[in-house]
């Protein structure tokens, strides 16, 4: 997927909470509850499609289908347990496993509350902390001041499993080299770490998918550098 694409499946995400959500259907007569159709996927198995808009299931059919328009947690709830496809053989596209659903209708409408990305070869489940860990953040605020090539900082949880407990992961965007930040990074935030837990980090790049992507896009940064306070900091510190 290009970056465009992976904007585009985002923006769409987005709006997930309120817009109706088209789904194929079937009816066999007037009385008949509302059968959603199953795709074979590639692999064998099946997904129910759903799509952002009719002109979206349009383009992904050969013949006209029909069509029913749901709230998108309503079509959530009615298939829970199934998986679903969204936007299938279109140029941008996501899978949802029965897990992610089941996550989603729990965050209460806020369907970016817990996001899951494709890094590499490896499926993360990224979520945002309830709560700050204040200690952590302060003391890395603090690190940042002394590291002109920490531009951004960012933190969230992430799960590799969805049985496993989350652990924190901070991202940094940097400017130049940044091994020697990365480093002091690590050892600040495994000392400040709420009930030790493990800390990840990673770089975080402009126009790159993935955890980037959810850096930059959907969240607000703990740290953003301001040049004019490293200047007076250097200026305030250089021998007269």
């Amino acid at each position: 997927m290009t970056t465009s694409q992976d904007n585009a499946l985002e923006q769409a995400l987005e709006c997930a909470a309120g817009d109706d959500w088209i789904a194929g259907a079937a009816r066999d007569d007037g009385a008949s509850p509302v059968t959603l159709q199953h795709w074979e996927k590639r692999d064998g198995g099946s997904a129910i499609p759903f799509f952002t808009s009719v002109a979206a299931l349009e383009s992904a059919v050969a013949v006209p289908q029909p069509f029913v328009a749901l709230p998108v947690r309503t079509l959530f709830a009615m298939t829970a347990g199934a998986e679903l496809f969204l936007n299938p053989k279109l140029p941008y596209g996501k899978s949802f496993a029965p897990d992610e659903v089941a996550a989603r209708l729990s965050n209460d409408g806020d369907a970016l509350t817990e996001r899951q990305v494709l890094e590499g070869e490896m499926r993360m489940t990224l979520s945002e902390p309830a709560e700050m860990p204040q200690q952590m953040v302060d003391s890395l605020t603090a690190l940042f001041a002394q590291y002109k090539q920490v531009r951004r900082a960012y933190l969230l949880q992430v799960r590799d499993d969805a049985e496993q407990e989350p652990h924190w992961l901070i991202g940094l965007e940097c400017d130049s080299a940044a091994e020697e930040a990365i480093q002091a990074t690590g050892q600040v935030a495994t000392d400040t770490a709420p009930d030790e837990q493990p800390v990840d980090i990673c770089l975080v790049e402009e126009g790159e998918a993935g955890i980037s992507h959810y850096f930059i896009h959907h969240l607000t940064p703990f740290y953003e550098r301001r040049w004019g306070s490293w200047l007076r900091s250097v200026k305030g510190g250089a021998p007269s």
